[in-house]
């Protein structure tokens, strides 16, 4: 029985921010059961709902060192879904009402997790053969792993493997300070282990000392190795190409299921969405206060508002989108400038654009459920989740070719009769509104082909089953 344990700042159901929170909390329940014992260690936030905080029981506390303080460390445990979820708590670190604060308040609070992780270890009784870690709060995880092996036979011939959701965000503040937060020897804090640029970078830290790197989806794993993906790492991808590899994720298929999703108006399958999907788009038409036409092109958007996402090139064609036969829903929230592009164009086009700048987790099922196409036209993006939602619930995404929207959705052929969705390759305004005029003639004049598009996508297995097989491998190798 091989020992696994995923170390997270977030996890699905406890809390979550973004897609980190659902491969943690989903992917563990997918391992098979007689041959890993999978589980989860992350932060017990003040701002978790009170509801998940009351099934925590209490398990141990002790006391460490973290440079020159010493801190409380408590372990609580709770099982969900088959899988043992542990908690870190220490009010001193994680009160506030987001997960997430300034960066040099979560540097000291994540370097207090990445070691409370391995303290807490010998006193849960639970010695992992792997720690899995995910992106930079846990990148320090290998460093202090590193570390403690000279000192604790424990600690020796535990692997590490370092999985990156976004190479984007790396955990970097001044290195004199991060060595006086973590009391970590001088040793470590050179340009070829935790420094980049002067600074200490916890990501990076973490990619130097972990066994494997993986990313993602493989499309992204090749990426970051170029200047312009790399967010000035490529050089250490490079070298590290023999341990990297990218494993697409997955979405819950229990969670995001037209036939049983109590969140959309009707359900449906792919045997009847031909009827039972547009009953959705009817009716979130008459919600939003869109015109009730149900045989307009309706595309949904949902996300968080950044220029990650494409957001500059929407802005530029908007104006023009909405000359068209379309209506197009946007939910999220983000930067301002997004937020009140989105404000404009609904005030502009009351008939034709709805914009819900907040975000909701029943009302994003409710868009998907309801809308035609889905349009992502991201600059970069390390795997994606809204595409492969769009797919399960048959609504048609148009993506830029990148990361993990590239692995995912196979451009329509029109003369073959293949695909799932709508793609374009140069990150470039004109291109993407070429695409999107495409998928609407397609809608439009080729309705049968166009179902079909929509079959195809719905029949595609992005679960997590696949994904699991891939990781369980990966774990085998080492």
């Amino acid at each position: 029985m091989k020992k696994i344990l995923f170390a997270t700042s977030e996890a699905v159901p406890f809390i979550k921010t973004g897609g980190l929170a659902d491969v943690a909390g989903s992917l563990p329940k997918f391992f098979d059961k007689e041959k890993y014992d999978v589980r989860v260690m992350l932060p017990k936030y003040m701002c978790m709902k009170e509801s998940w905080k009351e099934k925590l029981q209490y398990k141990t506390h002790f006391y460490m060192d973290l440079g020159w303080r010493t801190q409380y460390v408590g372990v609580l445990e709770t099982e969900y879904e088959g899988v043992t979820f542990y908690f870190i708590d220490n009010e001193f670190y994680f009160n506030g009402f987001a997960p997430y604060g300034e960066m040099y308040t979560d540097v000291e609070k994540f370097s207090f997790f990445s070691k409370a992780v391995l303290s807490a270890l010998p006193v849960i009784d639970f010695r992992p053969d792997i720690i899995h870690c995910h992106d930079w709060q846990t990148g320090l995880i290998p460093i202090f792993l590193d570390n403690f092996r000279y000192s604790n036979e424990y600690y020796r011939g535990i692997k590490t493997v370092m999985t990156i959701h976004n190479l984007k965000f790396q955990g970097m503040w001044d290195a004199k300070k991060v060595r006086d937060i973590t009391g970590l020897p001088e040793y470590y804090f050179v340009p070829d282990k935790l420094t980049s640029y002067d600074d200490a970078n916890m990501l990076k830290g973490g990619i130097v000392y972990a066994d494997k790197v993986t990313t993602v989806s493989s499309s992204y794993a090749e990426e970051i190795k170029t200047p312009f993906y790399g967010e000035k790492l490529e050089g250490l991808m490079q070298a590290r190409s023999a341990s990297l590899s990218g494993i697409v994720n997955g979405i819950d298929y229990d969670v995001y299921n037209p036939q049983t999703d109590k969140d959309i108006y009707r359900n449906y399958s792919v045997e009847n969405f031909r009827k039972e999907k547009i009953k959705n788009k009817i009716e979130l038409q008459k919600e939003l206060g869109l015109a009730q036409n149900h045989k307009e092109l309706m595309i949904g958007i949902v996300s968080r508002l950044t220029d990650q996402k494409g957001f500059d090139l929407i802005a530029c064609g908007m104006d023009e989108l909405c000359q068209d036969a379309i209506q197009i829903v946007a939910l999220g929230t983000g930067e301002e400038q997004y937020e009140n592009m989105f404000r404009h164009y609904a005030w502009k086009y009351p008939d034709k654009v709805s914009a819900n700048i907040y975000y909701s987790e029943a009302m994003s099922h409710k868009v998907y459920a309801a809308c035609d196409a889905f349009l992502m036209p991201s600059l970069f993006e390390p795997c994606g989740l809204s595409q492969l939602i769009s797919l399960r619930y048959g609504t048609v995404p148009i993506v830029r070719e990148t990361g993990g929207l590239k692995d995912t959705v196979e451009p329509y052929n029109e003369y073959e009769k293949t695909g799932t969705g709508f793609s374009f390759a140069n990150y470039n305004a004109h291109e993407m509104m070429a695409t999107v005029r495409y998928a609407e003639k397609i809608y439009y004049d080729k309705k049968r082909d166009w179902n079909k598009i929509v079959e195809r996508g719905m029949s595609k297995d992005f679960s997590w089953k696949s994904s699991a097989k891939q990781y369980e491998e990966l774990y085998d190798d080492m």
